[in-house]
């Protein structure tokens, strides 16, 4: 399908052929018909983009201090390949369309197969000919609503959320300073309200418009408009003013003070200035509030992105409510949108829209829609290269997954191992056309099921959200598919049992990605102990840092949680060090007293081992960043082995102490690519037993019950 793009190196829009995405749970595909560019918003981001590094690092010095702090920890090599990464990403324009429901999950019930919907939400409602929408950021539209229409959808209910911010009440007096799009909007939407309202900008285009839309007084921004404003008002001052400027300066909120009256109130909308002057604020007592966006649920993935509705006696409007209601008005013809639609394109001819809105040229613009065929054919499979064969038994590699480490990781090291990349899947469809293209594989293509389906395809790289795991590891061996899970293998002991008996019946190897076991430090330890002959005691600590509640991982149904989904890693390497499974645990972990941490991302867990050895895992999210993330300490035999963030180590034996440092931190995920594809070629053993995997995957959720039960348990 076809789908606007941005160049992360360039950032020059482009339209690109990408699979069609694919359908999850708690969202509708939807056809598009139209689609509304964003000028303001769309046209800084690719403005931004195309200053390149340097300006976009001045803006953003919280990125650049994130760098830095991943070259200390991890290293100079791995650092430039995270960054090269993200470079080489496309990212998705728009955000406000309307269509045509054309696929719907099984979990969704409000929307059906025909419906005619606006759809919202960055990176779900995008410049391209099929969305993949949450239910959420999708309601229906009105019968005598247009898809052109409804394709502002989501500009009108940023302008809405601005208006209720304001607590207009029928009479007042309101300024609104910025006539673009959102303002010209917000003007309509205050007349509706009963208000008398106010309009500036510096284009008298702009303000005739305002005018002709029903603003009672517009004007030219100039040096007068304080005195225009208080004329108008009677000497009282403006109720409150609605900033929907976009622009750098301060002057807009300047502006707002000196025209409002006493207890007055001042709400941002648009991007511009926000130097608070204090005087004028403090002697008039005025409240300023910056409006998030469509209203409440914006940026909050539990609403957007699980569809988990707040209750409407106490969120009365949502922005999926705002959306509904601004349609209504649009329905009634209370709100006016054809009159600001000034050019229509054709998505093929997206390239010239983005030229339109660009500082290069004078055209003037307000509402710029591209449109779409819904009825045109539209290929779900993307060729990227043509296919090379290899020998008969090369690794021929097919991706389902292709979030930040699996390009970053993984898929490097099996290039230099001659695999044949084939075919790749992501929900999305952007990320696999990105890093299809740039690993040299064949196709891209919409959903899981036509990777595995691939009767060429030998060795399966799975690298989803952890939820879709254990069902696709199964399916794959099911086709007796070679394996290759990014961790965890499963989230819970019934999805483990059905991987452990595909694996059981089919002629497959299964690998998971515990690669620690693999890096040159960790085989030097095992090495050291090797002559041992009683048990070991490791105390492993990682300072593993905060993340957010809300994030993905954090989620039950989606991540399983940090202890699932990475603890599973020191558990492997401590099971690798000792050569001998877990066979109980213990766990406690701390007791938050803010809502900002969650108890079990701060733990401390002892295993006991089936030779006698024991484990101790302090799991901690709270320290500081600059302490490297993860020490080892090995003691048995009279021997000791200090592993310092698989960069150094320190032997002691004899009394004498040895150094080993490498160049660069080394994780193991090399060698373990290394071992995977000489198992798949040999058809030798998995690199991992089955045995050690579910230990190690069993051991995490027994962790989890101890912590729920507080006592230990057996794995």
């Amino acid at each position: 399908m076809k789908q606007v793009l941005q160049n992360r190196k360039t950032g020059r829009p482009f339209v690109g052929d990408v699979p069609v995405p694919a359908l999850q749970r708690g969202r509708v595909l939807v056809r598009t018909v139209a689609s509304l560019i964003s000028a303001g918003t769309e046209r800084a981001s690719v403005e931004l983009v195309s200053k390149g590094l340097i300006q976009e690092a001045r803006q953003r010095p919280d990125l650049v201090k994130a760098v830095v702090a991943k070259v200390k920890s991890e290293g100079l090599l791995n650092t430039f390949a995270s960054v090269r990464d993200k470079m080489a990403a496309s990212s998705t324009l728009g955000y406000s369309a309307a269509g045509i429901v054309v696929e719907v999950a099984d979990d969704v019930t409000e929307f059906h197969i025909g419906d005619r919907v606006s759809c919202a939400g960055v990176g779900f409602a995008s410049h391209a000919e099929v969305l993949s929408v949450p239910k959420n950021l999708c309601v229906h539209l009105p019968d005598e609503v247009s898809f052109e229409a409804g394709a502002f959808g989501t500009l009108g209910a940023i302008a809405l959320q601005g208006v209720r911010l304001a607590e207009p009440t029928l009479g007042e007096s309101i300024v609104v300073i910025g006539l673009g799009l959102v303002g010209q909007l917000t003007v309509q939407l205050l007349k509706a309200n009963g208000c008398r309202v106010f309009g500036l900008d510096l284009d008298p285009a702009r303000v005739s418009l305002a005018m002709e839309l029903g603003a009672d007084r517009a004007v030219v921004s100039g040096d007068d408009a304080a005195s225009e404003i208080d004329k108008w008002t009677r000497g009282r001052g403006a109720d409150a003013v609605l900033i929907t400027a976009a622009t750098d300066s301060n002057q807009p909120v300047e502006l707002a003070a000196r025209v409002s009256r006493l207890k007055g109130r001042v709400i941002v909308v648009g991007m511009t200035g926000l130097d608070i002057p204090r005087a004028p604020f403090f002697s008039r007592e005025l409240r300023l509030v910056i409006s998030m966006s469509y209203g409440p649920g914006r940026y909050d993935p539990d609403y957007e992105e699980r569809g988990h509705d707040y209750p409407l006696p106490y969120v009365r409007w949502t922005e999926k409510r705002n959306i509904e209601s601004f349609l209504e008005l649009v329905g009634d013809k209370r709100v006016d949108v054809e009159r600001l639609t000034t050019h229509r394109f054709r998505i093929q001819d997206a390239e010239r829209a983005y030229a339109l809105i660009s500082a290069d040229s004078s055209e003037p613009y307000l509402g710029v829609l591209l449109n779409y065929d819904p009825d045109s054919e539209i290929n779900r499979r993307v060729t990227l290269t043509a296919a090379v064969h290899r020998a008969e038994k090369a690794i021929r590699l097919g991706v389902i997954g292709a979030g930040g480490y699996v390009p970053a990781m993984l898929l490097p090291h099996f290039k230099t191992e001659s695999v044949e990349f084939r075919s790749i899947a992501t929900a999305t469809g952007v990320s696999a056309h990105d890093v299809g293209k740039r690993f040299g594989f064949a196709v891209a293509v919409s959903s899981a099921d036509e990777v595995l389906d691939d009767a060429d395809t030998n060795l399966i790289v799975i690298g989803t959200r952890h939820d879709s795991h254990a069902e696709l590891a199964r399916k794959a061996l099911e086709r007796n598919k070679n394996v290759f899970v990014e961790k965890p293998l499963a989230l819970n002991d019934d999805e483990l049992d059905q991987v452990l008996q595909a694996v059981a019946d089919s002629s497959g190897r299964l690998m998971v990605g515990f690669n620690r076991r693999f890096s040159p430090l960790a085989q030097r330890a095992r090495a050291f102990f090797d002559s041992v002959d009683s048990p070991l005691s490791i105390l492993y600590r990682v300072n593993a840092g905060r993340i957010p509640k809300e994030h993905w991982l954090q989620n039950a149904v989606e991540g399983g949680g940090r202890i699932v989904g990475e603890v599973c890693h020191f558990i492997d390497l401590m099971q690798f060090l000792t050569n001998s499974p877990p066979v109980s645990v213990f766990a406690e972990s701390v007791s938050a007293k803010t809502d900002k941490t969650i108890d079990a991302d701060s733990v401390f867990i002892t295993l006991r081992f089936a030779d006698g050895s024991n484990g101790s895992i302090a799991y901690l999210s709270e320290g500081d960043k600059s302490l490297p993330k993860e020490r080892v300490e090995i003691f048995g035999g009279s021997r000791s082995f200090v592993l310092d963030d698989f960069r150094r180590a320190t032997l002691h034996k004899d009394g004498r102490e040895e150094q080993v440092t490498l160049k660069a931190q080394d994780k193991g995920q090399q060698t373990q690519v290394q071992q995977i594809c000489a198992s798949v070629l040999k058809g030798s053993e998995a690199p991992i037993s089955v045995n050690e995997l579910a230990a190690t995957t069993r051991a995490t959720f027994r962790i989890l019950d101890s912590l729920r039960e507080h006592r230990p348990f057996e794995v």
